[in-house]
């Protein structure tokens, strides 16, 4: 049975994409709140929900799951600030609010932030 795809290919290829939603979730953690493209806030919402969630767990694997993603200072803050903020919740860590497209070539325009 055919099913559907769960990721946006952001038309890159696989390395790419994977580099490009590394970048926008580190500066999404470090920052807490970015602007991008509304296709690209949507495909960083999934990634940094999903490591928010695997943070909630605070043991040596996770941890070493997200040090092969990230430098050490970010791994700390996203274990010992972002994740626990979150422990009562069981998902929707972060909210996509749609803004005036670009001016120049008219891209749909997000900001994506955590939520408190």
């Amino acid at each position: 049975m055919r099913k559907r795809k769960q990721n946006r290919k952001l038309g890159l290829k696989r390395d790419q994409r994977d580099a490009l939603l590394r970048s926008l979730a580190e500066a999404l953690f470090m920052k807490e709140k970015i602007q991008t493209t509304h296709t690209h806030a949507k495909a960083v919402s999934q990634f940094a929900e999903k490591l928010i969630t695997k943070g909630k767990k605070k043991n040596f694997t996770t941890e070493k799951n997200l040090s092969k993603l990230f430098s050490r200072k970010l791994v700390k803050k996203i274990l010992d600030e972002i994740a626990p903020r979150y422990n009562g919740r069981p998902g929707g860590y972060t909210r996509i609010i749609r803004l005036a497209p670009r001016k120049n070539d008219g891209a749909k325009i997000s900001i994506i932030e955590l939520v408190k």
